[in-house]
């Protein structure tokens, strides 16, 4: 008899359990060319943060995975990290300072990076420990950073490389400009906030345009229609002069392009070159001058005359009031609603202006493909549409060939201290323009001052190449050799773009592979009502960390995963967690039962096929090889929710309620109970590792659970007649329980019954110990046939005729006054119902869902009356 503690408490047992796995060295993978890879690079959490919900869903989903393949034999790599997360990062420091009355311009460059590096440092640690609690089993001897020696080196060699290839330039492009981080924003770094705001008409000689942001339209010139536009094909390409906000008359002109929306405003729009994306284009495509007249501050320049040097957005109602007394305002819609760009960190109100930055050239072709060369987006569209890569769910596909095909030259430049400084270099002499992996010791003309471009990368440029340089890029390592490309990449859908879409760009391009051969994508964690969690709202949040302490780790990982599809949002709720947490304790208490009731020689004996003996071992033997079966083919297919679903429903029904129960007294099968328990415990490991480890301890096993083998189908311990006998049994116990519940029974009584067994007779008797202890019977009478039984309740089971006698389950006059007293009751509140529905007035005045609800309650009641008047027939 083994002694185990009663109760399974997880913050007993947790963190031991992992330092034992670490130390073991279960999480180092080693390169064996006997074995498979099965490669993951985890998603680097911000170095700034702590463990939230949407991090602890991908651990749990990313373990499940590698913890799987590892014990199919793959040599399973999980590579964790951390991002510096230049402006996230940048931002928090600088409000730290801030709150010390210190400013980064106050500390200098150098000073002001030590400050995030001792930040940093501290919250890598927090995120390290964070998740541990997970339970990942990721190699912590392999971890990375994106701004560590070898990251930082294969950034540069990336730069310089595209670079050389002509794809990295230099130029004045319309950005992105956020004042607050005063820095560059790369499309998909901008939130919209949907707003009431107001859309001002304004006469511009023939016409009248249309705009929300007058402030930018000191210097618009050109008037742009539809050329289809029947109310303006007169003006296309004439020229003629406008009263506009300078003291004298403008030369304007108008030209036709298809760009333009005739069913948006008035159909005419002037062209405000610098401040906005389209109109920046139709300056391009038309030769137009670009000035700029709002500057990085969200002032305005020079060029904005009597305005320079005022706040732009400031101003607005200034510049109407200046147009209202030149007579140039025909309306103003009050009511307009449009959407605010805003930064995505700070939620400063973007401005889009012209700012000389680094950009990729996403469109030159650079990548050889045969005979001809194809561009980065090319060729980032093909290796998906080609099914090089596969994006789980595939209803994605179609979100990221749009985002692809839309993608305009990537902006990576930022105006921040933290990250990788471009490595580009300018000679203070001649003015040369130095691109290297290495600071120069001087120019070519012989100068020595040499200066390095301030602004630094942006962060997706170095995430980009991280399923690569994680593992010894630029170098040839044996592990880029052997783990690359990685397998899967796992992540929330909400970040395909972000990161997913760059990592495709840069390892396409840099390694001539892809990065990854599949991409699954989680939904978002949300509130019970659906709603959005969070952090700044308490009441819809939940911490991670709290919810481990309370419920233990392996409770919380449930909760994330049944229930889950790729790629749709989840419902989390504490009862949730707690539900699941129950089901924890259900495994402990059932492994608890095998352990005491099994003998040290039967738990360290090799299982034999002759050690299945009773109808009831070929059943559970039978239903857990259909289950292994069923479990690794949706493993294999990304189905976790449906395995974790199966697993639970096999633990809890057939393995607790049934076998388990089968197997007290003297039924019990040492042989098949442990057999049935250690294949469970393999199974379920990858969902719930800490529980099913520290049950694994007591079980004689020469070595952990973690490295345990995955079961395999067995056809041979398949046993279908015995099956469709047991559920026979199955059957008839469940009726009787049934019953017994349907009139409250107490748990403590028993009960007769009376079955017509036909030619199942001698079948039935032969289970009639189970029957009677499951069914809770004090008198089974097992007969071939007999008449029918009155003053009883009775079912039919294919050929077999079950007999329950009321008087053995109930007083049946105080059952027949009980019942009566509530049929009563019910017709009551029926006629009521009937009443209010047949009246006109209420029918045709109460809210449509009022009487929908009574008509709803009304077919309640009649069924509800249908059950009582057939059990007091019965009575």
């Amino acid at each position: 008899m083994k002694e185990i503690e009663k109760a399974y408490e997880a913050v007993k047992y947790e963190d031991e359990i992992y330092n034992k796995w670490e130390t073991s060295g279960a999480f180092t993978p080693k390169i064996d060319k006997k074995k498979k890879p099965f490669t993951i690079s985890m998603p680097p959490p911000n170095a700034t943060g702590t463990l939230h919900l949407g991090h602890a869903t991908m651990l749990a989903i990313q373990d499940i995975m590698i913890r799987y393949k590892r014990m199919q034999g793959f040599s399973a790599l999980w590579l964790p990290g951390t991002d510096h997360a230049g402006i996230a990062t940048q931002n928090r420091v600088e409000k730290m300072l801030a709150e010390k009355g210190q400013t980064r311009h106050k500390l200098g460059r150098e000073r002001f990076i030590k400050e995030i590096e001792l930040f940093v440092e501290g919250s890598r640690n927090t995120i390290r420990n964070q998740i541990r609690k997970m339970g990942a089993s990721c190699d912590w001897t392999r971890e990375r950073y994106t701004l560590d020696e070898g990251l930082s080196k294969a950034v540069k060699e990336v730069f310089v490389k595209m670079y050389n290839d002509g794809l990295i330039y230099r130029g004045s492009r319309i950005v992105n400009w956020c004042p607050r981080c005063a820095s560059t924003l790369a499309d998909d770094e901008v939130d919209y906030k949907e707003q009431k705001t107001k859309f001002y008409y304004f006469k511009y000689g023939p016409v009248v345009i249309g705009t929300a942001r007058p402030e930018t339209k000191f210097l618009d010139k050109t008037i742009v229609v539809h050329p289809n536009d029947r109310r303006y094909k007169h003006l296309i390409g004439k020229e003629f002069e406008v009263e506009w906000m300078d003291d004298c008359k403008i030369k304007a002109n108008v030209i036709a392009d298809k760009i333009i929306d005739p069913e948006f405003g008035t159909g005419a729009m002037t062209i405000t070159p610098a401040h906005s994306f389209e109109d920046f284009e139709l300056a391009q495509k038309y030769k137009l001058p670009i000035v700029p007249i709002i500057n990085e501050e969200g002032n305005f320049t020079g060029a904005a005359g009597n305005f320079a040097g005022k706040n732009a957005r400031k101003s607005r109602d200034e510049i109407v009031a200046l147009l209202e007394k030149k007579g140039l305002v025909d309306h103003i819609d009050e009511e307009y609603v449009n959407k605010l760009s805003v930064c995505y960190r700070c939620k400063t109100p973007i401005e889009p202006l012209v700012s000389k930055q680094w950009f990729i050239a996403v469109d030159k072709p650079v990548i050889k493909e045969g005979k001809k060369k194809i561009s980065l987006k090319q060729k980032a569209l093909e290796v998906v549409k080609k099914g090089k890569i596969q994006i789980i769910p595939d209803r994605f596909n179609k979100t990221y060939f749009n985002w692809m095909e839309n993608l305009h030259d990537w902006c990576i430049s930022r105006q921040i201290w933290w990250g990788h400084q471009i490595p580009v270099y300018y000679c203070s002499d001649c003015g040369e323009v130095i691109v290297s992996t290495e600071a120069p010791a001087k120019c070519k003309c012989g100068e020595i001052r040499i200066s390095q471009d301030p602004d630094t990368l942006d962060t997706w440029f170095s995430s980009g190449l991280w399923t690569f340089s994680t593992l010894g890029w630029p170098d040839k390592t044996k592990d880029l050799d052997y783990f690359h490309p990685t397998s899967v990449m796992e992540t929330g859908y909400d970040i395909l773009f972000f990161w997913i879409a760059r990592m495709i760009i840069m390892s396409t391009y840099a390694t001539h592979e892809i990065p990854f051969e599949k991409v699954y994508l989680h939904g978002l964690v949300r509130t019970r009502e659906g709603k959005k969690m969070s952090k700044s709202d308490p009441a819809t949040c939940i911490d991670p960390l709290d919810m481990i302490e309370k419920y233990g780790t392996d409770a919380l990982r449930l909760s994330f995963i049944i229930g889950a599809t790729p790629g749709n949002d989840v419902r989390l709720y504490e009862e949730k967690i707690a539900g699941y947490r129950n089901f924890v304790n259900k495994i402990w208490n059932a492994s608890r039962f095998t352990l005491i009731n099994v003998d040290e020689k039967h738990l360290k004996s090799t299982f034999k096929k002759t050690d299945i003996k009773t109808r009831a071992d070929k059943w559970i033997m039978t239903r857990l090889q259909n289950l292994i079966k069923e479990v690794t083919d949706d493993m294999e297919n990304f189905r976790f929710s449906d395995a974790g679903t199966k697993i639970y429903n096999f633990t809890w029904c057939e393995y607790c309620d049934w076998y388990v129960e089968l197997s007290k007294g003297e039924q019990l099968n040492p042989e098949v109970l442990i057999r049935v328990l250690k294949t469970l415990l393999t199974l379920i490991h990858p969902f719930v590792p800490f529980v099913t480890e520290a049950l694994w301890t007591h079980l004689e096993e020469k070595e952990m659970l973690i490295y345990k083998k995955w079961p395999k189908y067995d056809k041979t311990l398949i046993f279908n007649k015995e099956v469709k006998e047991m559920e026979l049994i199955h059957q008839v116990i469940s009726y009787i329980r049934s019953v017994r519940s349907e009139y409250g029974v107490e748990p403590i009584k028993k009960i007769h019954a009376i079955i017509y067994a036909g030619n199942k007779t001698h079948f039935l008797e032969e289970k009639r110990d189970s029957i009677m202890k499951m069914g809770r019977l004090d008198k089974l009478e097992i007969l071939e046939k007999g008449d029918k039984i009155d003053k009883a309740v009775n079912l039919f089971l294919s050929d077999i005729e079950i007999y329950l006698p009321l008087a053995g389950l109930i007083d049946i006059e105080k059952e027949k006054a009980r019942l009566t007293k509530e049929r009563n009751l019910l017709d009551q509140d029926k006629q009521g119902i009937e009443s209010r529905l047949n009246n006109e007035n209420f029918v045709n005045k109460a809210p449509k869902e009022i009487v929908a609800k009574e008509k709803a309650r009304l077919e309640e009641l009649n069924q509800l009356l249908k059950q009582l008047n057939n059990k007091l027939k019965d009575l």
